[in-house]
């Protein structure tokens, strides 16, 4: 048993044994169907803290010589596949952790030849019958065992793109540790499964990849990775009952991942609120974190509307075929909306081409960053938010007409004020409370005979009236609530809920006055 070749499964152990473990050993069961297959090279991204590495430690203590495993995989999802025991501790495992070398940005000209030579000497006692292997290259080493022995290997590098995080701006150091991997991987008759984990997809210079030979499984297109990173809304569910823990406030504060069709919780965030009995962010001080404040700054045209309107639940549209899958280069707000993806502040609906906040722990991050940014009125304006919704609630037209006006004007500077978007931006912006009673808003929902401009649903065991929002410019509140019950955008929701409210909001564009009007409807008066 090595530190890098053919290691032991205490890490895997340590993980089983955990107050807080889901199993996903069916990921082994796809990984099987990859070995010594055109499909045996897989990159998989996933940001900070959503299991990648806990599944690298699974492959390794499943795959590897060097220890017996069959004790912490009985009684696992994976035990029931044919291919379980043809595989079971029988591979030479090759297992780096790519961020024990690259501690800093110092590191970035010879951490791979480090890492290199670290791997050859462990070779070297490992199959001490193939000769002296000296300062030889590690893929030559490798070739040789295969040549001799007729043995192969699975690689499981994880954190392999932290050269991209850590040393952002040394594009040098990034091709030529570009190159390594190709020369290690590609064509290469050693190499049984090839599998890499990090945050980032695999860099693009130009059009193309540095290494094609990698199939990407990522946050944008999870393929069959979908529901084995992260935890499902079935798993959350089940641990919090066995740990007693109230799971639809689990659901608001930590729900709302989109990983294809799959709804995903981030499980570390998952684990410390089970742990701790504490609904709150787990991510302040994270190494991203940072990167969000930098990030959401920057000066691309749309990008701070963009993060109002998602802060109020709303959604953006982007083309991430154009990201170039680093932190540094940057065209569009659309290259920065996708990197947030790719580091969790963002999900990705692929069915719509959108990015949204998923859940109420990342909208406390982006709301501790622009607080400390000073984002013209931004907070001031969500902090009127709570008021706003219960004088919706209480049909306070005049109030409401008020508090969106204040709302309007106190993000100007944000928006682009006589824009029918930003008119948009201000509804979000002042039922930014309603996350707490609410599920996302919908925008544009068909109903009846026409587009509801916003729908708010009310989360289940909430006892608030639905809100069928319907906006103006330069019309009339009065015309727009007619609009409302003319079309019947109500109608979709009957079976719902009990109270519909219908909100009607107009704003007049010389003068700048908003107007509202509000009426309540009730299930039986829609019949």
């Amino acid at each position: 048993m090595g530190i890098y070749v053919n290691p032991g499964n205490t890490l895997y152990k340590e993980a089983v044994n955990s107050r807080i473990y889901v199993d996903k050993s069916e990921w082994i069961s796809y990984t099987n169907t990859c070995l010594n297959t055109r499909q045996k090279n897989l990159c998989i991204s996933r940001p900070r803290r959503f299991g990648k590495s806990t599944a690298a430690d699974m492959l390794v203590a499943y795959y590897s010589r060097g220890c017996n495993s069959a004790a912490l995989f009985s009684g696992r999802k994976v035990e029931n596949d044919i291919s379980f025991q043809e595989h079971l501790n029988r591979h030479n495992v090759i297992r780096l952790d790519v961020q024990q070398f690259l501690e800093s940005k110092n590191d970035a000209d010879f951490f791979f030849t480090d890492m290199e030579r670290a791997v050859v000497r462990e070779l070297g006692k490992e199959f001490p019958d193939c000769g002296s292997f000296g300062d030889e290259r590690l893929k030559n080493v490798l070739n040789q065992i295969f040549a001799r022995k007729g043995e192969g290997f699975v690689f499981v590098m994880d954190e392999w793109d932290c050269v991209f995080r850590l040393a952002k701006n040394r594009e040098d150091a990034q091709k030529e540790y570009l190159d390594f991997l190709r020369g290690l991987f590609k064509g290469q008759e050693y190499v049984e499964l090839a599998y890499m984990t990090g945050i980032l997809p695999i860099k693009k210079y130009g059009e193309h990849s540095a290494i094609n030979i990698f199939d990407e499984y990522s946050m944008i297109d999870p393929r069959a990775s979908a529901g084995l990173f992260g935890f499902t809304g079935d798993e959350v569910r089940q641990q919090c009952k066995e740990q007693n823990v109230d799971y639809a406030e689990m659901e608001k504060w930590y729900d709302g991942y989109l990983i294809g069709k799959q709804h995903i919780y981030n499980p570390k965030s998952v684990a410390d609120a089970l742990m701790w009995k504490k609904f709150k962010s787990y991510w302040a001080g994270s190494e991203t974190y940072e990167a969000l404040k930098v990030y959401i700054e920057m000066n691309f045209d749309g990008l701070k509307e963009a993060v109002v309107e998602m802060l109020g639940g709303g959604r953006c549209r982007v083309n991430p075929r154009k990201f170039q899958n680093d932190m540094e280069t940057f065209v569009t707000k659309d290259d920065v909306l996708v990197l947030l993806v790719y580091l969790g502040y963002l999900t990705y609906d692929e069915a719509t081409n959108e990015v949204l906040i998923p859940n109420q722990e990342i909208t406390q991050e982006f709301l501790n960053v622009v607080d400390e940014a000073d984002w013209g009125g931004l907070i001031s304006a969500l902090n009127r938010s709570e008021a706003l919704l219960k004088h919706t609630w209480a049909l306070d037209e005049a109030a409401v007409a008020d508090g969106m006006e204040a709302i309007h004007s106190e993000t100007a500077s944000l928006l682009k004020y006589n824009n029918e978007n930003s008119l948009t931006c201000t509804v979000l912006m002042a039922y930014f409370s309603a996350k707490a009673y609410y599920m996302n808003p919908i925008m544009e929902m068909p109903s009846g005979k026409g587009f509801a401009d916003v729908v708010y649903l009310p989360r289940r065991g909430i006892d608030k009236p639905a809100l069928v929002v319907e906006l103006k410019w330069n019309k009339s509140a009065e015309g727009a609530l007619k609009q409302i019950k003319e079309k019947d955008y109500a109608d979709w929701i009957l079976e719902y809920t009990g109270d519909i409210l219908l909100v009607a909001v107009n704003y007049d564009k010389s003068s700048k006055k908003h107007t509202c009007a509000i009426e309540r409807h009730h299930k039986e008066a829609m019949r």
